[in-house]
This record gives C-alpha cells, structure tokens and sequence, in this order.
C-alpha cells in the first residue's frame, strides 16, 4: 500500500497528568495502543494512561504534519475549544 492511499489523522490525547499531547498517524487505534504500553512518544511515556479526546481525517502525511503544527501551536484554550 502507497503512502498516499492510507488515511491519516490528526488526534489529540489527554495525558494522565490532564495535558495534551498531538501528533499524526495513519492508525490511530494502533498508535493509541502504543501511547498506552509507553512505545508511542516520549512525551506520553511516563503520562500514561492516554485517552483520545480529538481527531480529524487527513488525505495525506504532508497535509496531516501541517495541520499538526497548526494545532500544536494553538495555545491549551484554543486546543479545548478544538476538543469541544
């Protein structure tokens, strides 16, 4: 399967600490799962568990790693407004 046929998302995690961590992935329950047993990032090892709060289809990596920037430079209100 090509990059371009898989289906990427953008999602936000809530973190055990009440943070939020965001990142992409072509799936999603998988890397949930990774987050969860402390492979996914080392931001969310030591945060565990996750919960998935947010997530947003992508057609692509590159539209999905710019969305990711976006949203990660949105500051945490602006984020919970996203989440909402």
């Amino acid at each position: 399967m090509t990059e371009e046929k898989k289906n990427w998302f953008i999602y936000i995690i809530k973190c055990n600490d009440n943070t939020l961590y965001t990142g992409i992935t072509n799936d999603l329950d998988k890397r949930i799962d990774k987050h969860n047993t402390g492979t996914g990032a080392k931001y969310t090892r030591n945060r565990t568990p996750v919960k998935l709060v947010y997530s947003e289809p992508s057609s692509d990596r590159s539209s999905a790693s710019k969305r990711e920037a976006q949203i990660k430079g949105l500051s945490r209100l602006k984020k919970l407004e996203l989440i909402k």
